[in-house]
């Protein structure tokens, strides 16, 4: 089978890794940017109200964030519209997109225990079940869980008892491959169907996204597999892909030249592309932290700021990852 259908398999078959509930830390997923800090969420709600007060959002707009996983993101982004403008719980709607009911149980399990009945959420098993009017899209590291073909000089991937040869051409990787400069590397593979989908769902809507990627593609292989919290290079030779098969994460970086191309191909604006740190200061993230230390112990707001940090240190979370906005109006 061709590398596509294989990570498709891994990632999203009956057994494959999201089909599941996977904790986060030791015995669990690698921490993100969400389960960092909820500040991270904070940013975002404080960036959906402004984008009400400029009248592009309405009040009763959908919050909808799409692969949620735990959960977490959607519940911060809730908890920071409570404390900054509560009125707007009243009329705002909030939902999650997520095809695996074991995720959707998960996930409603833990907004019943966080906000009991304040909060009514609403689950999507697809995003063409989605029709609004207006909505702000929110997702995380979503970009590089998309299947893709893999390349190298003119051949593409294909994967037999686990292991991968390049021995089948395809006109149509190779276009890309040459489009975006590469020999060798990924190329994602369904970006433009998503972003073809997306721009149906509603008559307006904003969609924010985090990724790691860069604006250029890497003529190289980034694809690498997350298993007991270290790093494996797919065609490193200690890796066991059959053992690792469904049980680990598979991931590679983003092109958001190519998620851009997709998104413009159906009629969507990209309105900004920038770095996980200028974005997160953009949109408010240390205005926030002045209110925290306004109205609380400076041993709390003390251990937020050290969370806040891996955020936005160049060095860290801030520079290695990316953040695109894309607006339909």
């Amino acid at each position: 089978m061709r590398f596509s259908e294989y990570m498709n398999e891994w990632l999203y078959g009956e057994q494959g890794y999201y089909a599941s509930y996977r904790p986060i830390g030791k015995k669990g997923d690698f921490y993100t940017a969400v389960s960092t800090s909820k500040f991270f969420g904070g940013s975002i709600a404080k960036h959906i109200l402004s984008r009400i007060d400029e009248g592009f959002l309405r009040t009763d707009s959908l919050i909808c964030e799409i692969g949620a996983h735990h959960g977490y993101l959607l519940a911060d982004i809730i908890e920071f519209l409570h404390t900054l403008r509560p009125e707007l719980l009243k009329t705002l709607r909030f939902g999650i997109v997520e095809r695996f009911s074991a995720l959707r149980k998960a996930q409603q399990d833990y907004f019943d225990e966080s906000f009991g009945n304040a909060v009514t959420l609403e689950h999507y098993s697809d995003l063409q079940e989605v029709h609004e009017q207006c909505t702000f899209f929110i997702a995380n590291e979503i970009f590089d869980a998309f299947a893709c073909e893999l390349f190298y000089k003119g051949k593409i991937g294909s994967v037999r008892n686990h292991r991968i040869v390049f021995e089948e051409e395809s006109p149509e990787i190779a276009a890309l491959a040459q489009r975006y400069n590469q020999d060798r590397g990924e190329i994602a593979i369904g970006y433009e169907s998503f972003a073809s989908v997306m721009n149906q769902t509603s008559e307006r809507f904003e969609f924010m996204s985090f990724d790691y990627g860069e604006l250029d593609a890497r003529s190289d292989f980034s694809i690498r597999v997350y298993q007991n919290h270290q790093v494996y290079p797919l065609f490193d030779e200690s890796l066991d892909l059959a053992e690792s098969f469904g049980g680990s994460d598979i991931t590679y970086d983003v092109n958001f030249t190519h998620v851009r191309e997709a998104f413009e191909q159906a009629g969507i604006t990209c309105a900004q592309y920038a770095t996980q740190l200028v974005a997160l200061i953009e949109m408010g993230i240390l205005d926030l932290l002045a209110m925290l230390k306004e109205h609380t112990s400076d041993e709390i707001y003390q251990q937020e700021l050290e969370k806040v940090k891996i955020l936005i240190t160049p060095s860290l979370m801030g520079e290695r990852f990316k953040m695109i906005r894309f607006v339909k109006e």
